[in-house]
This record gives structure tokens, sequence and C-alpha cells, in this order.
């Protein structure tokens, strides 16, 4: 992976035509280099992203429309529109959507590492396992749900 070249990704664009279904919901690729990488996530109501781990990367999401609830380091807190959350690396995350509404949002991590390939290698996948068992290869670790 290269440098990241200048320009403007719009809105109605996904970058190098990336655009991945990941479990329901949807995520275009909005600028990568090996430095970082961001994209646009569509999350509709009941749907989420398991708690996990990122050892290599920290990850955000910047909150664009609805309310997430973020699961992080074993504390829930919710995230509406404005809101910059932060998930160091090394620190347990989920993030869900419990409303009635799709939320968007746009998420980036840094450094890249492995996650446009996991990405591409989960687009569409239905088997929330074989969703995990994948990631692991990726530097990504699920957990456990957390106790309701």
């Amino acid at each position: 992976m290269t440098s990241m070249p200048g320009g403007i990704t719009t809105s109605f664009e996904a970058l190098k035509g990336s655009v991945w279904n990941i479990l329901g919901q949807t995520y275009t690729l909005k600028q990568v280099s090996q430095h970082s990488m961001a994209w646009h996530a569509e999350f509709p109501p009941g749907t989420f992203v398991p708690p996990h781990i990122h050892p290599t990367q920290d990850e955000f999401v910047y909150v664009l429309s609805g309310q997430y609830t973020i699961w992080l380091d074993g504390r829930e807190q919710l995230a509406n529109p404005g809101d910059l959350v932060r998930m160091p690396q090394g620190i347990a995350h989920g993030i869900f959507n419990k409303g009635g509404t799709t939320a968007t949002s746009l998420f980036w991590v840094a450094p890249t590492r492995g996650l446009e390939e996991l990405f591409k290698r989960i687009h569409g996948v239905p088997d929330p396992e074989e969703v995990v068992r994948i990631a692991a290869e990726h530097e990504v670790d699920f957990l456990p749900p957390p106790a309701e």
C-alpha cells in the first residue's frame, strides 16, 4: 500500500468502487493508505458490531445521524450526532444500533494494517461465526457478547 493521494471522495462515491455489506451494515470506503482507513457506515436498526479488540489499531466513529450504543471497556455509553467515539487499541469495544432508525457515521482506523483485506473477505458472508474466524486472521479479535 502506498501513501495517500490528495483529492476529494464525493458523498456519493466509494473510493476504488469499494462498498461492502457486512452482516447487514453497509461500509463505503472513503480513504485508505498504510497510515489510516476511513469508511462511511450505515447501521440499520438492530445491527451491531459485537465486542472486539484491535490489538494494533486505534478506531474512531464520528456519528452523523441516529444513535449508537457503544460498549467500551465494559461500560455502555450513548453516542449521538456530532459525537466522536475514541476506541484505543487493545481496549474491548462494540457498536450497537438499538434505536428505531438507521444510524450513519464516519469510521476510521489508524494504522490500516489488514482491515481493507478483512472487509473484502467478509463482504457478504452471512455466518457470524465465519466472520469471527476470518477477522482473527486480520488482527481483529471478537469476544463473547457482554452480559445483559
